[in-house]
């Protein structure tokens, strides 16, 4: 399974280009604007001035298909690594089936994101039929966020999408580490993992002893660099 950082941090994202866990690069206009970036065009050329191998998706942010389209092929234009990522429906929830269509149709790798529902899975994957290869971004964070478990709908996606092996599938807004091994137990291609989570790794398989000794000794330590008395 391969792991793709997500984020907008510049320096953070050249970093990690040189980590061999790390096999590609999303982000998105929500995140860059928490990150403060003002210059979509401007930033993208200058991660891509530096990530050139990786792959890394870009979303256009349009909410009309004349206009998704124009974007996207300004958008692909910028690098031979550049995925272009399309919500699967715009704003009031027409789906963007054409505009993959129309694309797949040209050549563009896509990252098609926001899916939630196998129905929705399925639409992307006939819609994607001879384009060059995307990937299909199915939000099982937030799927979970609801109550669900968001396995059983992984599991059918991925079967959905085995027809075309040049579509996969990915795992996207992961809540915690616990999420990486389930997204490897299912099968799916790719998981986005945020800087926090990545680092959360370096903790996989910790004697759970040593774990519960150093949550007992940060407590002490708190307490005691509070001042607390009784």
């Amino acid at each position: 399974m391969k792991i793709y950082a997500d984020g907008a941090d510049l320096e953070g994202m050249i970093a990690l280009a040189e980590d061999p866990r790390i096999s590609g690069f999303t982000t998105n206009p929500t995140l860059m604007r928490k990150a403060g970036i003002d210059d979509y065009e401007g930033f993208a050329r200058k991660v891509l001035e530096t990530i050139t191998d990786h792959p890394i998706s870009f979303e256009v942010f349009a909410d009309d298909a004349a206009e998704m389209l124009r974007q996207a092929r300004l958008i692909s234009s910028w690098g031979d690594n550049v995925y272009v990522k399309i919500p699967v429906t715009n704003t009031a929830g027409v789906p963007s089936d054409s505009v993959v269509r129309e694309l797949s149709a040209d050549g563009v790798h896509l990252n098609v994101t926001a899916l939630m529902t196998v129905a929705q899975v399925e639409a992307v994957a006939a819609a994607s039929e001879g384009g060059p290869g995307h990937v299909v971004s199915v939000f099982a964070g937030r799927i979970a966020d609801t109550g669900r478990d968001p396995i059983p709908l992984m599991t059918e996606a991925l079967e959905v999408l085995s027809a075309d092996p040049k579509l996969e599938l990915l795992w996207a807004s992961p809540r915690e580490v616990l999420n990486i091994k389930q997204a490897e137990e299912v099968g799916v291609h790719i998981i986005t993992v945020t800087h926090d989570l990545l680092a959360k790794m370096a903790g996989f398989d910790k004697d759970l002893d040593l774990f519960s000794l150093e949550t007992v000794q940060m407590f002490h330590d708190d307490a005691a660099a509070a001042g607390y008395t009784l």
